[in-house]
């Protein structure tokens, strides 16, 4: 089964100087990687080269994110997302337009989400979605 990416894992993986390699976050996501479950909205794409300082760092995470083609966005996709964020709001839970793109993408495609946006928890409390979570052997 594939696994959405959230935006927050993609850039502790790819995007932080800092992250320990064996950290379980990473090395889950490298295992999602390796077992070819991982995939990307262009959205989470967008937002992961938003705002990199250098064309360099641009190019560089271009390519890298290059070998993972974009989950395909539907209409029903969209319209899902403004019915999510409404339902939220409506319970006095707020997020962002991608975030409950990634909910709707997830609930629709029967996609688990890995991330690290603790929001997420909150959604999952009203939405159909499931969170993914790194695997026990990894946390060892």
């Amino acid at each position: 089964m594939k696994v959405l990416v959230d935006t927050s894992v993609w850039s502790l993986a790819l995007c932080r100087k800092h992250v320990s390699s064996d950290s379980p976050v990473v090395a889950e996501l490298a295992e999602l990687v390796r077992e070819g479950r991982a995939t990307i909205l262009g959205a989470i794409r967008q937002e992961l080269l938003s705002g990199v300082r250098t064309s360099a760092q641009f190019e560089t995470l271009r390519e890298r994110l290059a070998a993972f083609p974009d989950y395909l966005v539907t209409t029903d996709s969209y319209e899902r997302a403004a019915t999510f964020f409404n339902q939220c709001r409506s319970r006095g839970v707020a997020g962002s337009s991608t975030d409950f793109l990634i909910c709707a993408v997830g609930a629709s495609g029967r996609l688990p989400i890995f991330t690290m946006d603790q929001d997420f928890e909150r959604f999952a409390r009203i939405l159909p979605i499931e969170i993914h979570r790194v695997q026990t052997a990894l946390l060892q």
